[in-house]
């Protein structure tokens, strides 16, 4: 199978953790006889200082004639630190977001026995933890009409969606609910705000065509809570664009680390794959970030390519790392592997064992981390 994958490294650690993706997943076309090709486009940071533009035309126009997008991450302090930044970063995502129409952005939370101890959370809390959360993303609070006083005293951020924006989104993470534990929780904040309560409307007529799917409704605020107290209740949440922002990122440290996540984009255009992280600017260049959400993210690019066992071979893979301890410094501080040494135990694992299988547990890999 060949297909056209756009790469936008972006900042920081972007480069970095997407080069052991790309490593990956010519492993992969190795083993299984596909064909990736990709071209690298910019964005964000160091799209600005090269171009003045945060996502430039060329870039948008790559990014549609492709079949997928990796993407690393974007933002850099200069414009972090400056709130009177006229051009930022994140412009060139939230463009590129709404130009791709890609209207779901899909985060899996997963727990690994093996790091349950850098977790906040207590072990038993975290048995049995396996949710998928669809965030709405190219509507609500980001997208909506901003206001400034003259006097720069009085702002305002408009929250503005449509029922077709909520249906769309709704019906895509009801299917998967149906592939899965067929439970889905819709957080909103029903009881102050206006656009949750259409949510709230739209998703109980929509359960009506997914009768095997069981719905229930949190508030936001217990929502934050329950993540916490019972995150293995969840199957699949559905909620709004800023919401989801916060409680994606909230639920991402029940892993034991924020560069374990990965993340998928979708809608009517080219999916976009990444990894939930910032572009962490005081790694770059350091060979210590942890690649495996970005590796995790391209193996969500196979899936959506319909190349499930190549995907979970990559998944099998980087389980294996963690259960050896191959880690990065983020998960242990002392005892640790570089960003490409990690990327190179992966390929090297999808190339031994695409055709075998799992190896066994006493099966060691020292020939390549020698």
């Amino acid at each position: 199978m060949d297909k056209k994958i756009a790469v936008i490294n972006g900042d920081g650690i972007g480069p970095e953790v997407t080069a052991q993706s790309i490593k990956v997943l010519n492993a992969v076309a190795q083993e299984f006889n596909h064909s990736f090709s990709y071209t690298n486009v910019l964005m964000g940071a160091d799209a600005i200082d090269k171009t003045g533009n945060p996502l430039p035309d060329e870039t948008l126009d790559i990014c549609k004639q492709s079949d997928a997008i990796l993407f690393g991450a974007i933002g850099h302090p200069k414009y972090d630190n400056d709130p009177t930044a006229k051009v930022r970063p994140e412009q060139g995502l939230l463009k590129l977001r709404k130009e791709l129409q890609l209207f779901a952005n899909i985060r899996p939370i997963n727990t690994y026995p093996s790091l349950q101890h850098l977790s906040p959370l207590k072990s038993k809390q975290l048995e049995g933890v396996d949710f998928i959360i669809f965030r709405e993303l190219t509507g609500g609070i980001y997208f909506g009409k901003r206001t400034l006083n003259e006097e720069q005293t009085y702002a305002t951020d408009e929250c503005a969606y449509s029922a077709e924006e909520i249906e769309r989104v709704a019906k895509q993470a009801f299917q998967y609910a149906q592939t899965r534990r067929k439970k889905l929780t819709l957080i909103d904040k029903a009881n102050v705000l206006e656009t949750s309560r259409l949510w709230r409307k739209v998703v109980q007529t929509l359960s009506a065509q997914f009768p095997d799917v069981a719905v229930d409704y949190m508030f936001v605020d217990n929502a934050a809570m329950q993540i916490i107290i019972n995150p293995a209740q969840f199957d699949v949440v559905l909620t709004e664009n800023m919401f989801g922002d916060i409680i994606s990122d909230e639920a991402s440290v029940l892993s034991g680390s924020l560069g374990l996540l990965p993340s998928a984009s979708v809608g009517n255009g080219a999916a976009l794959f990444e990894p939930i992280h910032g572009s962490y600017p005081q790694a770059a260049g350091k060979d210590i970030a942890n690649p495996l959400g970005s590796i995790l993210s391209s193996a969500m690019m196979l899936d959506h390519f319909g190349m499930y066992t190549e995907a979970k071979i990559v998944r099998e893979a980087v389980n294996w790392t963690l259960t050896h301890s191959f880690v990065s410094k983020d998960i242990d501080p002392i005892n640790n592997y570089g960003t490409n040494a990690i990327g190179d135990l992966i390929a090297d694992y999808v190339k031994k064992h695409a055709k075998t299988g799992v190896p066994e547990s006493g099966e060691s890999h020292a020939s390549t981390i020698i």
